[in-house]
């Protein structure tokens, strides 16, 4: 480094006379001078500044506020070997801003072409006037170097910033356009679970973005971030358990037992989400909310695998390790609580909190447990609580098989009936048969009689004489089905669609009604509704009603019926290309239970029970004499007012009275 005798040596005899002398002067010395040797930490701590617009600490940036980032954002440095860093997280533990801070360090640090990759082009345009922009504008050492993207220059707008040696571009995960634009030595790709699968079906976007790099070979930094979310279908867990999987150990107040937090340790009070205390797996004691400061401050990372690139390290953490302020132990136990009872939010507890992927409900029950909680009920009767019948039937080449299963509140179920009409599908007396059934009634425990409100069919085989039949009998009472694969559907049953059906050569001019059902997810909400644990004899001694969505079967249901029920598994398949989807796959050759199962139910969310209000429950229950199983609401008494002085907030024209809504099967 040049002292200042070193520059009266090397400017003396230069006329210094002139105007702008001394700036030019100065800029000379600074060109003479090396850049200190910072890491990104290091960098952010000196030279970012957080705005008002997109922090809710605003000022300068401090690593100790969240101590476990220093590791991972000095990973980012050039002088570290890892070539590919992986961060798995919780939301709200300061990843974005990690990002944000490299993004920073290579404009004023470290140039060259970088690239960042949000899930949408949308996104990436929101980010670069919510983050960068005031990244930019807050920081005196990067404000220097980019032009404002209001300015004339075409090299900086939204989604391109330019800097003395570098360039950053931004762009959608959904454009193979933008992926491919440029060869880049640094990739921040952000939120990589969120990504689309293809690329304007040019392929998986991560693998195209991280093909911009191949140029820079051993120099490039590729930082990907996520927060998980399926199991199987999650890129951010593919490369966390691809790489040397670090977690941050933390010491016990009590003890010194190092240790990484983990959410079965954070215990509190039944209901009571603000008792919240972590317990140290070493000593037992419960450690309180405010030693977490000291405890990151004194933490450390640690691999706990080996990874099979030795220049891939990851990183995971879930919202537990939250600084003070951020999100405490108690708001964690109060969400995770809050989410119980629905698969959805449960899921999005799992991934936000833990920062960990949701396991579809794909794992089949042991069919022996299934046999061990059989009920006993007359064969052919319905139950006090069902409270209308479905059928599903499945036709194979030598019969068609048929399930009778009742339906109550919250979809709780009960096996009825399993009839086997033998003759396949070019057997007319095997349509007659089945036809038969529609008129057939079931016994109520009550004594009343019951027919089936709608039949659902597979028309997967053989569908020009299942449309045929069904058109026969009537679409009032027959829904063909068609099954979907896949979950990502907007509802579970869709159509009717009209369909032409041909029989005998001949065209017909008006098609049948075809339901098109999106069966993963009935099979996967069957599997969940089978886990649902039986009440003991004590609970319902004591007027405990069975769980939303129980299934009851019957003790007189065979072992291969219930080896059918449990017959598929949920398997993560990848194709040549690396992409997964998960899909239904036998674990034995017959499944005709769970397929009519599956039949009934799409039959029973036709007939609109997952949409029906508490008045049409209550009429069904009047029409089978079943007691209400829910409590009668009592009208409180208000003080009357005077009809010529409106209250604020009522119609003054009287609203038409609004006519209750009955199922077609429970009309005269």
């Amino acid at each position: 480094m040049h002292d200042e005798e070193d520059d009266n040596d090397l400017t003396a005899g230069l006329d210094l006379g002139f105007d702008g002398a001394e700036d030019l002067l100065r800029v000379w010395r600074q060109g003479l001078r090396p850049d200190p040797n910072l890491t990104v930490s290091e960098w952010a701590d000196q030279h970012r500044w957080l705005s008002s617009r997109g922090a809710a600490e605003p000022g300068r940036y401090r690593t100790a506020r969240a101590p476990y980032l220093r590791e991972i954002m000095d990973a980012l440095s050039p002088g570290h070997p890892a070539q590919r860093i992986t961060f798995m997280k919780a939301a709200q533990v300061g990843a974005t801003e990690a990002g944000n801070n490299w993004i920073g360090f290579v404009i004023h640090h470290a140039p060259g072409p970088m690239l960042a990759v949000l899930p949408s082009l949308e996104l990436a345009k929101r980010t670069s006037r919510g983050r960068l922009d005031p990244l930019i504008a807050d920081s005196p050492a990067l404000r220097e170097r980019v032009n404002p993207a209001r300015s004339r220059d075409a090299g900086n707008s939204m989604l391109s910033k330019e800097f003395p040696g570098g360039i950053l571009v931004l762009t959608g995960a959904n454009s193979a356009t933008g992926l491919r634009s440029m060869p880049a030595r640094y990739v921040f790709l952000d939120e990589v679970d969120a990504y689309p699968a293809s690329a304007d079906e040019e392929g998986d976007p991560v693998t195209l973005a991280e093909a911009r790099t191949t140029t820079f070979s051993h120099r490039r930094k590729v930082f990907m971030v996520s927060t998980p979310t399926i199991r199987g279908l999650s890129r951010i867990e593919r490369e966390f358990e691809a790489s040397d999987q670090r977690r941050y150990f933390v010491p016990c107040p009590h003890c010194g037992a190092m240790q990484w937090l983990q959410f079965d340790r954070l215990r509190w009070a039944k209901g009571k989400p603000e008792t919240a205390a972590y317990h140290c797996e070493g000593c037992e004691r419960p450690i309180a909310e405010h030693h977490k400061t000291e405890m990151l401050a004194r933490g450390e990372w640690r691999a706990t695998s080996v990874s099979t690139d030795p220049k891939a390290i990851g990183f995971h953490l879930s919202a537990l390790y939250s600084p003070l302020g951020w999100k405490s132990w108690s708001d964690v136990a109060r969400e995770w609580q809050a989410a119980q009872g629905s698969d959805e939010t449960l899921r999005a507890a799992r991934n936000t909190l833990l920062g960990e992927t949701w396991v579809e409900s794909g794992d089949a029950p042991e069919w022996q447990r299934l046999a061990d909680r059989r009920e006993a009920w007359k064969p052919g009767t319905v139950p006090m609580a069902g409270l209308f019948l479905t059928a599903g039937a499945d036709v194979q080449k030598d019969r068609i098989e048929v399930d009778i299963w009742a339906w109550g509140r919250g979809l709780e179920s009960w096996l009825v009936d399993h009839i086997v009409i033998p003759g396949g599908p070019d057997d007319p007396a095997a349509w007659e048969k089945l036809a038969a059934l529609l008129g057939r009634s079931w016994q109520h425990a009550n004594g009343a009689f019951m027919t089936v409100a709608r039949l659902g069919i597979d028309t997967g085989y053989e569908a020009a004489a299942v449309y045929a039949w069904s058109r026969k009998v009537g679409f009032e009472q027959v829904a063909p089905l068609k099954g979907l694969e896949g979950f990502n559907r907007a509802t579970p049953v869709s159509g009717p669609t009209f369909v032409d059906a041909t029989i005998g050569g001949k065209r017909l001019r008006r098609g049948a009604r075809l339901w098109s059902v999106a069966t993963a997810t009935f099979k996967a909400e069957t599997y969940r509704f089978l886990r649902i644990e039986r009440l003991s004899d004590e609970d319902r001694a004591l007027g405990v009603l069975d769980a939303p969505g129980t299934i009851h079967l019957p003790s007189w249901a065979d072992t291969e019926w219930l080896k059918q029920l449990v017959a598929e598994q949920l398997v993560t398949i990848r194709n040549k290309r690396g992409y997964a989807h998960q899909e239904w796959q036998k674990m034995r050759e017959r499944n005709e239970a769970l397929d009519c199962r599956v039949y009934a139910r799409a039959a029973a969310w036709i007939l609109g029970a997952d949409r029906w209000d508490e008045a049409t429950w209550r009429r069904l229950e009047a029409q089978a004499g079943v007691e209400t199983r829910l409590p009668t609401a009592v009208a409180t008494e208000s003080a009357p007012t005077d009809p010529a002085q409106p209250k604020a907030g009522t119609l003054t024209t009287p609203r038409r009275k609004r006519r209750a809504y009955t199922p077609n099967f429970m009309r005269d």
